[in-house]
């Protein structure tokens, strides 16, 4: 099946600037597979992982939600409720919960700023800095094992291919230039089916 190019383009625009080349309109609505979808498969991998995370860290006592603050900061992510819940991408009241969960571990202390008492820094305490030195030998165990297989060439490229769809995500969820992001051609029509695409996809918790 030959697929509709997304925005039609020609060499250069009318002012001489060169156009981005064609994209292709790679779903279909009448026809669309969860198993063929790419936002589908990336979630399940990512819920996977997740799973095996919180597997390996639950005699530590930590959950997906408590380990993934403790390794920003310690890795200087961040060092306030803000940052952290820019980093996390957390809203201020979920963050103020979970550093009080953290805090209640003795993990996370806060400490007042002297210069500006508005201020309130966030710093892990010994047995925080315990703990979050030893989840990035959790993480890269599994995600070496997910990876068993490929070679570190097939590694980049997927690491590559994986980087442009977030620079594209990100640009589509905050466009910089003001300019509207195109929407795909019309597909082509698609082979006759006996079931519609809910039925196919089983669902909208599947899209």
């Amino acid at each position: 099946m030959d697929l509709k190019p997304i925005n039609a383009a020609t060499d250069s625009s009318p002012g001489g600037a060169p156009v981005p080349p064609l994209t292709p309109a790679f779903y279909c609505p009448d026809n669309y597979q969860p198993s063929e979808s790419v936002g589908y498969l990336m979630r399940r991998v990512v819920a996977t992982v997740t799973q095996c995370v919180e597997r390996e860290l639950e005699p530590a006592g930590l959950t997906n939600a408590q380990w993934v603050p403790l390794v920003k900061l310690h890795m200087g992510l961040a060092s306030t409720a803000a940052e952290l819940a820019r980093e996390c991408d957390l809203d201020a009241g979920s963050v103020t919960r979970l550093l009080d969960r953290l805090e209640a571990k003795a993990l996370v202390r806060r400490i007042r700023s002297v210069d500006d008492r508005r201020v309130v820094h966030l710093e892990l305490t010994d047995a925080g800095r315990t703990a979050a030195h030893d989840i990035p030998a959790v993480l890269c165990g599994i995600q070496n094992q997910l990876l068993a297989g490929f070679s570190v060439d097939e590694w980049q490229t997927l690491k590559g291919y994986l980087c442009r769809m977030l620079e594209t995500a990100q640009r589509i969820h905050s466009p910089t230039d003001g300019a509207p992001i195109a929407a795909p051609a019309p597909p082509p029509a698609p082979p006759s089916t006996s079931r519609d695409a809910t039925d196919q996809i089983g669902g909208p918790k599947n899209v």
